[in-house]
């Protein structure tokens, strides 16, 4: 009889979350990763008194309050609210794109009728350079949507540096929206909630994972993939659908980001947890400064130091992590080809970005497994 009921492949978010309400039903898990450490990609480093985030900046934001309460139970959120700011050769300008960008970016821009007006004049231009066919690239997308300066400013060069492509090699549907904002508000989300769990994202997977046994430094096709059955009843399983299949229809691409973290022995570097850096100028695409997630008016002056990391994209090579899904032709044929083998496993579920092959923020990751358990 297998000790366990589920063996548990990756200890991110979604395997956690999927573990506490597994053993809340009274069923017994073993969670195990291949790193050395839980929490996948929301694990968080402690430098200089600071919660870093060690695999980028992540904020829960959701509109679910059933979402909210269920993560707050664990630990509880702070009142972080992300306005990014855009740099673009030393100019500054508020994101997303709002009624602070558009003042930033024309100076005789001082009401919404003007602003309104001032891009609509560019989206016409570029809808008759069409000449009445649809946008072939993400660049001719853009220009429809938003206008050639915002679009020259804010999105071509960051968009080639995120894709390590030029925006015309690049499909349109990657930017099917870019939600413009007549409203002065610098708020990045819609959403109800949005915050940081107070001492950072390891307090809230170590009361998901209450209860599981785990194992890091574990790699699960070295030492379960071939029996797993004898460990546990059933499998729960996180990690790349095209390596679980043994890349039998070919690998899945995928973008990476790596991280330049170091310490500054000042309290406030950028006065902002999120700067986009949006020209070639700067090989990196942002720099997190990560005390100001969790540290407010005076507690930045506090602490007297703080760290900083650029972050950098590229191509994914075997032994980096994966981030982004590449969404192209071939990778959305191949991954539904895996996804459509995967219904022939019948004591294995499959969840998460990895597993899945789509991007997801957070708070869909926690909502799906609490509709899992509802079924």
């Amino acid at each position: 009889m297998a000790k366990y009921d589920y063996l548990i492949v990756g200890a991110g978010l979604f395997g956690a979350t999927f573990a506490h309400f597994a053993t809340r039903a009274g069923k017994r898990c073993l969670v195990i990763d291949r790193r050395n450490h839980l929490g996948g990609n929301l694990y968080c480093e402690r430098m200089e008194g600071i919660n870093v985030h060690k695999y980028g900046a992540h904020i829960f934001h959701t509109d679910s309050k059933e979402v909210w309460d269920f993560v707050n139970s664990f630990v509880p959120f702070n009142r972080y609210t992300n306005s990014p700011v855009a740099n673009y050769h030393g100019q500054l300008y508020n994101l997303p794109f709002n009624m602070n960008t558009f003042c930033q970016m024309w100076p005789d821009v001082k009401t919404p009728t003007q602003a309104r007006a001032r891009i609509e004049e560019q989206r016409a231009q570029a809808v008759a350079t069409l000449q009445g066919r649809e946008p072939a690239n993400l660049e001719e997308q853009a220009l429809c949507l938003v206008g050639r300066d915002i679009f020259e400013k804010l999105i071509k060069e960051y968009t080639e540096k995120q894709w390590g492509r030029d925006c015309r090699e690049l499909p349109a549907f990657i930017i099917r929206r870019l939600p413009l904002r007549f409203t002065f508000d610098n708020n990045y989300f819609n959403d109800r909630y949005q915050g940081i769990p107070e001492g950072g994202y390891n307090v809230l997977i170590g009361g998901l994972l209450a209860g599981s046994d785990t194992k890091v430094n574990c790699d699960f096709f070295a030492e379960y993939k071939d029996n797993w059955q004898e460990t546990a009843g059933k499998l729960v399983y996180t990690a790349p659908i095209d390596e679980y299949f043994g890349y039998s229809l070919g690998r899945l691409d995928w973008r990476t980001v790596t991280f330049k973290t170091r310490v500054e022995d000042t309290p406030n570097w950028q006065g902002n947890a999120v700067i986009n850096y949006t020209s070639h100028e700067q090989p990196f695409t942002r720099v997190i400064e990560h005390k100001h997630f969790e540290m407010f008016g005076t507690q930045v002056y506090d602490c007297p130091k703080t760290v900083v990391s650029e972050e950098y994209s590229q191509e994914y090579r075997p032994g980096m992590e994966m981030f982004y899904p590449v969404n192209n032709e071939r990778n959305n044929a191949m991954a539904e080809r895996y996804r459509q083998m995967v219904q022939d496993e019948k004591d294995v579920i499959f969840g998460g970005r990895l597993a899945e092959y789509r991007y997801y923020d957070m708070a869909p990751v926690v909502e799906k497994v609490m509709d899992l358990w509802r079924l």
